[in-house]
């Protein structure tokens, strides 16, 4: 694995961008650091933080001049990897027509360790096992990931908690630390591919003092999580709690608005609506993204199998941290902290899971 020193993130958006692939990156939009096209370094949101709590999100600025001094976006990967809503079939004037899945060649700029940590989740699901998804691999194959070993940990985050990070170890491309004093990028390559952008653009060695001080950085973020879980045992002592009078309580907070899982990088439940134009003329097929906290969503002959809030909410924080690990082999929880800061009544997973156990 090599490691390089960049002065600036220009030349590898241009880089990425000549070699034909479109860059999402982070950038600021609707009042929060959104993951969205960018067409140079300028576009990076230098100087800008923010600030995460149960059910609060605001930026913050200053004069550091760091591009990645905030938490987890909003955004992650699985935009990408499982886009919200896509066209499976359409039947126009009775013929059918099978729509293939696009797979653009996009290079995701700024993947934190947990965000890589729920695409290899969704590797094992849609890629793994005897049927893999055709269109997810496609589009898997089309990615080009360029983590950034997290340096500013939010107030939600609990990565260590769960084993995902704050440094990425495996399933990039490239991963960057960015450095201060002088302000710097160490960049790792993590694949052939990776080696090949790398050598388009200008970058000298790092020197023994860039990876010290890259270690330094991973080692602060490890000790300023916003939270932490208890995991010893959770796939025996979260099931076995079916009858916590605690799920009542926090049944009674959740609005079942499914924020929490569209925002969580490993949900990926979904659903499939024919919808037909006006005219009625041409009739859609699509699949889009749907949550096990709506009603309808575990509808079986008629009848709702979860037909309270409180056996929804116990359904996806169980099968989350404990049963995900009998179908998969691993926690469906990377520790990102998302469902916590875009849970508008601020349910914090992390208490909720303490007071249970």
């Amino acid at each position: 694995m090599d490691v390089v020193v960049l002065q600036s993130l220009e030349p590898l958006i241009e880089a990425l961008t000549s070699s034909g692939y479109t860059v999402v990156g982070p950038r600021v939009e609707d009042g929060a650091i959104r993951m969205a096209e960018i067409s140079s370094g300028a576009d990076l949101p230098a100087g800008v933080g923010d600030v995460q709590k149960p059910g609060r999100y605001r930026l913050t600025s200053g004069d550091d001049g760091m591009v990645f001094g905030f938490a987890a976006s909003p955004d992650s990967a699985k935009r990408y990897t499982q886009p919200p809503r896509q066209t499976l079939v359409r039947v126009r004037d009775e013929a059918i027509e099978e729509v293939e899945q696009e797979a653009p060649r996009v290079a995701l700029l700024g993947l934190r360790a947990c965000d890589l940590a729920a695409v290899a989740v969704q590797d094992r699901v849609f890629a793994g096992g005897r049927h893999p998804d055709p269109a997810y691999l496609r589009r898997r194959e089309a990615l080009f990931l360029v983590a950034v070993n997290c340096a500013v940990p939010g107030g939600t985050c609990f990565c260590v908690s769960m084993g995902t990070g704050p440094k990425a170890v495996a399933g990039f491309d490239l991963a960057i630390t960015e450095l201060a004093s002088p302000h710097r990028f160490l960049v790792e390559t993590g694949s052939e591919r990776g080696g090949e952008i790398v050598a388009l653009i200008p970058h000298h060695p790092a020197t023994s003092v860039d990876i010290d001080a890259a270690e330094e950085v991973s080692r602060t973020a490890a000790s300023r999580m916003g939270r932490q879980v208890d995991t010893d045992g959770i796939q025996e002592w979260l099931p076995a709690a079916h009858d916590s009078p605690r799920w009542a309580d926090v049944a009674s907070r959740c609005l079942s608005c499914t924020n929490c899982t569209m925002v969580c990088p490993t949900c990926f439940c979904s659903t499939v609506e024919d919808v037909t134009d006006l005219t009625g003329q041409v009739t859609e097929r699509s699949e889009r993204w749907d949550s096990c906290f709506t009603l309808d969503f575990s509808e079986v002959s008629g009848s709702h199998v979860r037909s309270s809030g409180l056996a929804r909410y116990r359904q996806w924080l169980t099968h989350k941290f404990a049963t995900w690990y009998d179908q998969f082999g691993t926690s469906g929880c990377v520790g990102c902290g998302r469902c916590i800061t875009w849970c508008p009544t601020g349910i914090d997973v992390t208490e909720e899971l303490a007071c249970i156990r």
